[in-house]
C-alpha cells in the first residue's frame, strides 16, 4: 500500500485537514452509505459459513475472515486512489482520500451519542439514558443505576478515543488511507465476533488477537496523551498518571485499561463494569457533567495525537522516502 511518502508534503496534510473538516461539519454519513456497515454485512454473511464446525476449522475460518475483510476493502481503496491520482490529479485525489479517511474515524459522532445521555440524566430520565447508552456499549443496560450509566458512557468515550480516532489516524500516518481502512475493518470484525463467549470462542479467536495487536501502540499513546490533555484542561493530571500506572492492567483487554484508567484518574472517579473491572479511586461521585468532561479530554487527546504524532510521523516518512 502506498505510504504518504510517495506524495508531496502538502497532500497527506491536506487529506488529514480536509477529513477533520468533513467530520466536524457533517459527522457520519447515513448507515446505508457507511463502509463500516458494509464491513459488518460482509462479516455477517460469511460468519454462518465459517462457524459451527470443529474448533480447528473454526479457528482457520477466523483467520480467513480476519484477513479477507480488511483486504476486501483496503485493496480497492488503494487502487481507486491510485487511479484518481493518475487520471484526475492531486486535487481530486486529495478530496477522495479525505472523504475515505474521514469514514475511518469519528470525533463528532461520539459527542452526538454521549451528549444526549448526559442530558437525559439531567432531566431525571434514567430509562431514556439507559436506552441511549445501550447504543454505544455491549453490556446489558436495563438495570443500570445512574452512576453505572454514566460510567458506561465515560468508558465508551475513553475506549473510542483509541479505536474511533487514534488508531485509524495512526495507521494513516504510517501507510496512508488504505491502512486506515484496513484497521477499521479489523476493528469492526472484532466488535462482531471477537467477544469471549462460547459461540465465538474459536471463530473470533484470531480476529480478537489481530485487533488487540493493531491497538497495542495506539492504546498506550492514548493513555499518556490523555494525561497531558488532562493537565492542559485543568483536570487532575497527576492522578491520571498515577491511576494509569496502577490500573492499566486491570481490564480483561490488554489495551482498554490504558485510556480508561487515565480517564478515571483525570476525572477523579471510579469507572466500573460490574464483574469485569473497576478503575480509579472514586473520590468523586459520578455525575452527568463527567460525560461532558470526558468528551473534552477525548477531543483534546485526539488533537494532541494529530499534532504530536500523526503530522510528525507523516512528515518524517516523506522526508526519508522523498
Amino acid at each position: 500500500m502506498a505510504s504518504p511518502g510517495t506524495l508531496p508534503l502538502g497532500v497527506p496534510l491536506g487529506i488529514l485537514a480536509l477529513a477533520l473538516l468533513v467530520d466536524y461539519v457533517f459527522g457520519e454519513p447515513p448507515a446505508r452509505f457507511h463502509p463500516t456497515v458494509w464491513m459488518g454485512k460482509f462479516a455477517a454473511a460469511l460468519e454462518p459459513k465459517l462457524g459451527g464446525r470443529s474448533p480447528r476449522v473454526e479457528k482457520l475460518g477466523g483467520v480467513f475472515l480476519a484477513l479477507a475483510c480488511p483486504l476486501l476493502f483496503a485493496v480497492p481503496v488503494f487502487f481507486a486512489l491510485a487511479l484518481a491520482k493518475h487520471h484526475l490529479g492531486l486535487a481530486a485525489y486529495t478530496v477522495a482520500a479525505a472523504v475515505l479517511l474521514k469514514l475511518t474515524f469519528a470525533i463528532k459522532a461520539m459527542e452526538e451519542h454521549a451528549f444526549p445521555i448526559a442530558e437525559a440524566l439531567r432531566r431525571r430520565k434514567l430509562g431514556e439514558a439507559r436506552r441511549l447508552v445501550s447504543r454505544i456499549v455491549g453490556r446489558d443496560t436495563a438495570e443500570l443505576n445512574e452512576e453505572q450509566v454514566i460510567s458506561a458512557a465515560v468508558e465508551s468515550v475513553g475506549e473510542s478515543t483509541v479505536d474511533g480516532v487514534v488508531a485509524p489516524l495512526f495507521y494513516f500516518a504510517l501507510l496512508g488511507v488504505p491502512a486506515a481502512v484496513a484497521y477499521r475493518a479489523v476493528n469492526t470484525l472484532d466488535s462482531m465476533v471477537g467477544y469471549r463467549n462460547y459461540k465465538y470462542a474459536n471463530l473470533g479467536f484470531f480476529p480478537a488477537r489481530l485487533d488487540a495487536w493493531a491497538n497495542w501502540c495506539p492504546a498506550r499513546l492514548t493513555g499518556f496523551l490523555m494525561v497531558l490533555a488532562a493537565g492542559l484542561l485543568g483536570e487532575d493530571w497527576r492522578k491520571a498518571l498515577e491511576t494509569l500506572r496502577r490500573d492499566r492492567s486491570r481490564t480483561p483487554s490488554i489495551n482498554a485499561g490504558w485510556p480508561l484508567s487515565a480517564m478515571a484518574g483525570a476525572l477523579g472517579v471510579r469507572l466500573e463494569k460490574p464483574g469485569f473491572y473497576a478503575l480509579g479511586d472514586g473520590a468523586s461521585p459520578l455525575k452527568p457533567e463527567h460525560i461532558f468532561r470526558s468528551l473534552r479530554i477525548m477531543k483534546l487527546t485526539a488533537y494532541l495525537f494529530i499534532g504530536l504524532v500523526v503530522i510528525p510521523v507523516a512528515v518524517g516518512i516523506i522526508t526519508v522516502i522523498g
